[in-house]
């Protein structure tokens, strides 16, 4: 009774802490937020003068990260919506809405009266009813300069079949927030987690709340159980069931003043429902102990749900937090997460099956020819090397040798357990793969349409620049041969601004440059933006050199390459898989 009675009290106390946070951050963010909606009341009065409804063929999207991509319930088409892009001075927020056609590989921006307000880190979510709805809650709104913020707390459904954006107004659900998760899951939508920051204050939340889709009313679930620590960027999945299961995501702690300590979680939660009624469920929150390989520790990850009872996570970064810097390693890799089995396992890519015969039987006939000693011998094949001059923007001419090595030095990452797949799955990779594989990323989107999985944009770091990305790759999660590139991308190609002295001079030249869209094009800033208004940030490079920006990319890539192969490998080989990495996907 006593350490029972111990921790109710405890559990009261984390409580009345939490409210207590949540109204100091309230009073101190009410003012960011009212010059906020004053800005966004101007773009919403700048999108109300669309009175109809256009679709038209387009360029892909420009660069952008912390959108969302969903598959259309009914059409072989993904809908992309919303999403940010920083230039190194400016942060632009976008309200486009964009359609995938699948089978024609083409894009085409659909302009619909009266849309949500420009945002980003929101949550959709696809449901069948009525030709096909896609839901989206909250989200966040960011001053050009990035140093201000606006949290909604807002619903809004695109219905599908009609083209129309409808905004429900319905009391009682979440705060104001962003970088919380939402699934549709029977006939709700269910929202967890989440933060909401302010200049100097931020909170996070671990709060569950269940939108109904028949009565279009909220309702605050009260699970019993120990529930998650409060977070953001979480795994959230429905199961066929009706449960919900948690993994990750991230939450930050200030420990002194101006001093804040993040942390990845790594745990996972199954939230289930007991009961029958749809407003009458009760939920109980437990903790799972999965098997198998799981993930390393990540934020900045992409979620979906895959075929054969499974999900997916992709991609994301493991930033080392120093007291003046903060170093990312990206990811590109895939784990799969089985929910019957509650087991998680890397995905190994096969390669194409004409190019495993031919390795096969390459293999069995060098095996025949070097005898017992074959495992010792270093690869038959020769590593694959391009010579390449580049010319600098200064005139230099710096010659680069690009070495893709055999597929042996990759040897150390391979996790497969038939020791032919793994030879396969190396070659692809060493050989094949990182022409076309994505590039490590965080940040991107992704959705999967017919067992197809489709990733677009996000971004990485390299030093202190951060590069935007705008690929599509696809990967058929059946047969797991080899990625597709649907759509390219030179990062080279995107603009980067160094940190301006007079910031404040330019905040007021800038207040249009957070809106993004279409409306940048009406704006009479002199941004290097695109005429057309698609692709508003062209090839630009200020004060240096391609050579000097390729060495800093290999550092880059050299981190990576040592991630992958372990400690124990040798610099040198290191070093020759850093170059291939780096060239390969650099190459023009």
């Amino acid at each position: 009774m006593g350490k029972k009675g111990k921790r109710d009290k405890k559990g009261k106390g984390a409580e009345k802490t939490l409210a207590k946070m949540e109204k100091k951050v309230s009073r101190r963010a009410k003012k960011e937020e009212e010059d906020l909606e004053a800005l966004i009341a101007e773009f919403q009065s700048l999108d109300a003068k669309k009175t109809q409804v256009m679709e038209s063929s387009c360029p892909p999207p420009s660069p952008r990260l912390n959108c969302s991509l969903c598959a259309h319930p009914e059409r072989d088409e993904l809908i992309l919506f919303g999403g940010e892009y920083f230039n190194g001075q400016k942060t632009y927020l976008y309200n486009e809405l964009y359609i995938y056609h699948i089978r024609k590989n083409s894009w085409a921006k659909l302009d619909i009266p009266n849309p949500p307000p420009r945002r980003c880190a929101h949550q959709a979510a696809v449901v069948p009813t009525a030709g096909g709805q896609l839901w989206i809650f909250g989200g966040e709104f960011a001053s050009p300069n990035g140093e201000q913020f606006y949290h909604y707390k807002d619903l809004w459904v695109l219905h599908l079949a009609t083209k129309t954006w409808e905004q429900i107004k319905a009391p009682g659900g979440p705060s104001g927030r962003s970088g919380h998760r939402m699934v549709a899951c029977k006939r709700q939508l269910i929202v967890f987690g989440g933060f909401h920051e302010s200049a100097r204050d931020f909170i996070y939340y671990n709060d569950v709340y269940a939108f109904n889709l028949d009565s279009f009313t909220w309702s605050k679930l009260a699970p019993a159980g120990m529930a998650p620590a409060p977070r953001s960027g979480c795994q959230m999945t429905p199961t066929p069931e009706g449960n919900i299961i948690i993994y990750g995501g991230y939450s930050k702690q200030r420990i002194k003043k101006d001093v804040d300590k993040g942390t990845l979680h790594t745990d996972m939660f199954l939230l289930k429902a007991e009961g029958a009624g749809k407003e009458e469920d009760r939920w109980t929150w437990s903790r799972l102990s999965p098997s198998g390989v799981k993930p390393t520790p990540r934020s900045g990850f992409a979620v979906a749900a895959a075929p054969n009872n499974r999900c997916l996570l992709f991609g994301g970064v493991h930033d080392e937090e120093e007291e003046e810097s903060l170093e990312g390693d990206f990811f590109n890799d895939i784990y799969f997460y089985d929910m019957a089995k509650n087991r998680w396992f890397p995905a190994q890519l096969k390669g194409p099956k004409s190019e495993r015969r031919k390795r096969r039987r390459g293999r069995q006939a060098e095996a025949e020819a070097a005898g017992e000693e074959q495992p010792q011998l270093p690869p038959p094949q020769e590593p694959l090397e391009i010579v390449k001059e580049v010319v600098a923007e200064d005139g230099t001419v710096m010659t680069i040798k690009q070495v893709i090595p055999a597929a042996a030095e990759d040897k150390d990452r391979s996790g497969s357990e038939e020791e032919d797949e793994e030879d396969e799955d190396e070659e692809e990779g060493g050989a094949l793969g990182q022409a076309v594989e994505p590039c490590p990323r965080s940040s991107a989107m992704v959705a999967v349409k017919h067992g197809v999985l489709y990733v677009y944009g996000g971004m990485f770091e390299v030093g202190d620049r951060q590069v935007t990305l705008s690929d599509l790759h696809s990967l058929d999660l059946h047969r797991m041969e080899q990625w597709k590139v649907l759509q390219e991308m030179d990062p080279k190609t995107q603009e980067w601004l160094e940190e301006s002295e007079s910031d404040e001079e330019e905040d007021d030249d800038d207040v249009e440059g957070a809106e993004g869209g279409e409306e940048e094009e009406e704006s009479s800033e002199e941004e290097s933006e695109d005429e057309e208004g698609e692709q508003q940030h062209p090839a630009v490079q200020p004060g240096e050199a391609q050579a000097q920006y390729m060495a800093r990319t290999e550092q880059y890539w050299l981190r990576l390459a040592r991630s992958h192969m372990g400690p124990q490998a040798k610099d040198k080989k290191v070093l020759k898989v850093a170059q291939a990495m780096a060239k390969t996907f650099y190459e023009d």
